[in-house]
């Protein structure tokens, strides 16, 4: 399991989710926050990063270890590639059909050198400033929370029932993990580990990387309350001016179920999935399904309201 979002990972999807007039409930908010701050950085991302299908595998640098790069280093690697690997992945993106403008943003960059790929990696910087950097603890935060479900499948059931735990789109059938994918396509460990990557920005079916003889990754999308990701702290704070709520959201602590809740806090099972329900209504608590139950972790306002954070100030 990684341990946290990949910056690169999350840039690269949420340049598609910007396009995508999809999901509107999850990331309407944040295309309309987004598009207004975007500048010239757009263009040379759409040449490399098509609306559908193949993108190159260099922008998403692969790493060995659980611990995504971060963005200094993922930008760092994607400079460090080789000519001859980005001259490969480019050509992949080249078809009778492509637009001339766009083949000649990317014959820079197929040629390689020192100038392309700082223009490059300065788009993607740009854009992770934009579109990416100000939601980062929500980010992190619906990472986190699919992180507590799969390290409680893990902890319930060893590695098949994590396995079995991933979203629908992916169903473990020993020895094989199907997903839903827009080609067929079989991926062979043949020994090596498969690093597991939820992600924000992921939608609909997963991500693996085109090159077989990279360090195998699956990049799957977590779950999305039903609340908006990115809303301000609401009308709803006010309700939380009481004992026993704030004894629940205390209680939630670092992820627990709706029983585990009731037992920590002192209430019934029905006291508890309503305070939960208000919880979530005012962005302070992820809940997400965990078989036969629900799990509830903490958000970034929740966590900073316990904390006695800016939050508290606000209501």
């Amino acid at each position: 399991m990684a341990a946290g979002p990949d910056a690169l990972w999350e840039t690269i999807l949420s340049f598609h989710r910007l396009r995508d007039r999809r999901a509107s409930a999850v990331f309407g908010k944040w295309r309309s926050e987004t598009r207004p701050r975007l500048s010239g950085e757009v263009r040379l991302l759409s040449a490399i990063v098509p609306q559908r299908g193949y993108f190159p595998d260099f922008l998403t640098p692969s790493q060995e270890s659980s611990e995504p790069l971060g963005l200094g280093a993922g930008m760092e690697a994607v400079r460090a590639t080789p000519p001859e690997r980005l001259r490969a992945e480019i050509a992949l993106l080249d078809h009778p059909g492509l637009p001339g403008a766009r083949r000649a943003r990317l014959g820079p960059l197929r040629e390689g050198g020192p100038e392309p790929l700082g223009r490059l990696v300065g788009a993607l910087r740009d854009y992770h400033r934009a579109a990416v950097e100000p939601y980062w603890p929500h980010i992190q935060s619906a990472v986190e929370a699919d992180r507590v479900v799969r390290g409680r499948a893990l902890l319930d059931g060893g590695t098949d029932e994590l396995l079995h735990s991933l979203p629908p789109v992916i169903r473990w059938r020993a020895p094989v993990l199907e997903a839903d994918y827009p080609v067929d396509r079989d991926l062979h460990l043949d020994g090596r580990g498969l690093l597991l990557q939820p992600s924000y920005f992921c939608r609909g079916t997963p991500v693996v990387l085109r090159d077989p003889l990279l360090p195998p990754v699956l990049v799957y999308p977590v779950g999305h309350p039903a609340a908006p990701a990115f809303a301000e702290p609401g009308p709803w704070l006010g309700r939380l001016l009481g004992q026993t709520r704030s004894t629940v959201l205390r209680a939630i602590g670092d992820g627990c179920t709706t029983s585990e809740l009731a037992r920590r806090a002192g209430v019934s099972l029905a006291s508890a999935s309503q305070h939960a329900c208000v919880l979530r209504e005012a962005g302070l608590v992820h809940t997400l399904r965990h078989g036969g139950s629900v799990l509830h972790t903490l958000t970034p306002l929740g966590g900073s309201l316990l904390r006695g954070g800016a939050p508290l100030a606000v209501s």
